[in-house]
């Protein structure tokens, strides 16, 4: 959430900001509950001062009219306790209803075709016949069935199989090596968390509770990225400056109604219900948040130059923000069938937007503050999967393993069957 100090100071700044992510809210009404709320607990304090005193001057054995004096005192302070809890309660609700402010960089825009490209890696390769798609290819292949899929689990589900799966392990592989290597934690973590640890994170205001599967039973959600899981993990924790940045990499499935898709997102594997991912996840102190933005997405950067996938790097306006984000960069993968860049990955910071909903902070010369959280996709499996797929397919059907991916798989090409 955003600090009420800031909202009480920069009322029309926050009430813009929020405008400019598309969020609609009365700021005001906020700051009246927050009024109400500091003129009762300035109440309740002098209550529990008045009863301390009064306790204080009791000496031996109480009178009667001193025991009607402290139930009176006892029954007001509660009264009053119960009415300002109601208002603390009010106030937070409203306090979760105001998203994360964008950083002064981020360009206002309405929506994804004001977001700007920021650059284009990679030479687009030239075929000398038309290319298949990912999911022609697959089956020919052998490695996707979505047929089977949608008899067992219904539609937008897919198995990979036989060199898909061993290409979903390289990928895993190659990304836990590349990052272990620069100090990340390898984590498996877990894909069920509480609502009340998903709604602290963020994602489920302004309507994103509806892109969740939720077990409502149990309280609980799939995670929609490891991220999720990763970041709630030190909820009401403490870091000591010197131990920050804490960096983790995260392997787990991931699960999304995708509710709205539609089209060619619908046809494959790259729009799904259930999907893999390596995610990373950063703790910082404030200061490192920028630069350590840009880190996560040299990473990223890293990984697909690697394999050698021509890609693009966007930077969203504010209206392409989600709700805990303050700016977000994505990478967009040349996928040769459909002739257009699909995004693959993106690294994010949501500065301490998410700290101070989980309240994790960390210790600055004996002052506690809260953290920067950051996030960003290492692989993306199966749209990683697309990308290699189209971009390294020949005319045959046969798919050219990316060169860093052959230790693993063990294999140059893989053949149809």
């Amino acid at each position: 959430m955003i600090d009420i100090k800031l909202i009480r100071e920069q009322k029309d700044q926050v009430e813009q900001s929020a405008k400019d992510k598309r969020v609609v809210l009365d700021v005001g009404h906020l700051l009246e509950i927050d009024a109400k709320f500091q003129e009762l607990n300035t109440l309740v304090q002098k209550i529990r001062e008045e009863r301390n005193v009064f306790t204080d001057t009791i000496k031996g054995k109480p009178t009667e009219e001193q025991m009607t004096q402290g139930r009176e005192l006892k029954e007001k302070l509660e009264k009053q306790e119960a009415i300002l809890n109601a208002l603390d309660q009010e106030r937070k609700d409203w306090l979760y209803k105001i998203p994360n402010m964008p950083k002064s960089d981020v360009k206002v825009g309405r929506d994804d075709t004001e977001n700007d490209v920021i650059r284009k890696v990679g030479e687009i390769k030239k075929f000398s016949f038309i290319p298949k798609d990912h999911l022609e290819l697959g089956e020919r292949l052998d490695i996707i069935d979505v047929e089977r899929a949608a008899k067992v689990s219904g539609s937008r589900f897919a198995y990979l199989k036989n060199d898909g799966a061993l290409l979903e392990f390289a990928l895993v592989q190659f990304a836990l090596e590349t990052l272990i290597k620069e100090g990340f934690i390898p984590v498996v973590p877990p894909v069920l968390i509480k609502k009340e640890v998903m709604r602290g994170l963020g994602y489920m205001e302004n309507g994103g509770d509806e892109d969740m599967f939720q077990l409502s039973n149990d309280g609980l959600v799939l995670v929609g990225t490891a991220e999720h899981a990763l970041v709630s993990m030190h909820k009401d924790e403490v870091f000591q400056k010197k131990d920050l940045p804490k960096r983790y990499v995260g392997f787990s499935s991931a699960f999304r109604r995708e509710a709205g898709s539609y089209g060619k997102d619908t046809r494959g594997i790259i729009r799904v219900h259930q999907f893999d991912k390596v995610e990373m996840v950063t703790f910082v102190s404030a200061e490192d948040d920028d630069v350590e933005h840009e880190y996560l997405l040299s990473l990223e950067e890293k990984l697909f130059q690697a394999l050698g996938i021509p890609y693009q790097v966007i930077k969203m306006c504010t209206g392409d923000l989600g709700f805990p984000i303050a700016r977000k960069y994505d990478i967009e993968a040349w996928m040769p069938a459909q002739n257009t860049y699909r995004e693959v990955t993106s690294a994010s910071t949501a500065t301490d937007f998410q700290a101070r909903r989980l309240g994790i902070r960390y210790v600055d010369e004996n002052d506690r503050k809260f953290v920067h959280i950051l996030n960003g996709t290492a692989f993306a499996i199966g749209r990683t999967i697309v990308a290699i797929l189209e971009n390294y397919q020949e005319e045959d059907g046969s798919i050219v393993v990316p060169e860093v991916l052959r230790k693993y798989i063990g294999k140059d090409i893989i053949k149809p069957q």
